[in-house]
């Protein structure tokens, strides 16, 4: 369940349950602890709790070019879950008995993926492109995030997408993984790739393809 937090509405509270039950026992407890409210269960999201390894896929979609560009990869570093996996299984078994799980976020650290995971990564963005665009014209314009877990399988490793960012990226170490520089011959931020979308379009004089 993810759900807001009573007295720091922007950051979510997240619980895990197996049944209705449970449900209702452990949000019991949340709201008795004083972390959300009636109002913020209510509206709350079911999510599925997928196993695996959180990769944020940083596209940049260019209307002026037409292609899709994979800026970086990166993860998530959260509090207090980070910590909590430090400590050896045994103790994090005492520990959970009276520390909650915790998924804020803390910052972010630039990864890489298996080669063989970009052309379906590659995929995902583009398949968003087009539905974005028949959703709503002209669609999506410059940078945004598929954030995704990748499972082991069987049969192969799998990418599910959990969320999308339609925004900067919210991690400006992506710079530091690879991908960018394949295209441009040294790696480049996402701000420093928009100001290069928004020059040529001046130069070409075609602004009105990266402006709403």
């Amino acid at each position: 369940m993810k759900t807001s937090e009573k007295t720091r509405a922007y950051e979510r509270a997240f619980f895990l349950v197996k049944s209705y039950r449970d449900f209702q026992k452990k949000a019991a407890v949340m709201m008795q602890s004083g972390k959300i409210t009636q109002k913020a269960l209510d509206n709350a999201v079911i999510e599925e709790f997928i196993v695996g390894a959180q990769v944020n896929f940083n596209f940049f979609y260019s209307p002026l070019a037409g292609r899709l560009e994979l800026l970086g990869t990166d993860t998530r570093r959260q509090t207090n879950l980070d910590g909590i996996l430090r400590i050896p299984a045994p103790y994090q078994d005492v520990l959970l008995k009276t520390v909650g799980v915790s998924y804020e976020e803390a910052g972010h650290i630039a990864v890489t993926v298996l080669e063989s995971l970009l052309e379906p990564a590659f995929a995902m963005g583009e398949s968003f492109v087009r539905a974005a665009s028949e959703l709503y014209a002209p669609g999506i314009i410059g940078p945004f995030a598929l954030q995704a877990i990748i499972t082991p399988g069987p049969p192969k490793k799998d990418i599910v997408v959990v969320d999308v960012s339609p925004r900067m990226p919210g991690s400006p170490g992506i710079a530091a993984s690879p991908y960018s520089g394949y295209l441009f011959g040294n790696s480049i931020s996402a701000g420093s790739r928009v100001a290069r979308e928004i020059k040529e379009a001046l130069r070409i004089k075609q602004i009105e393809k990266v402006v709403t």
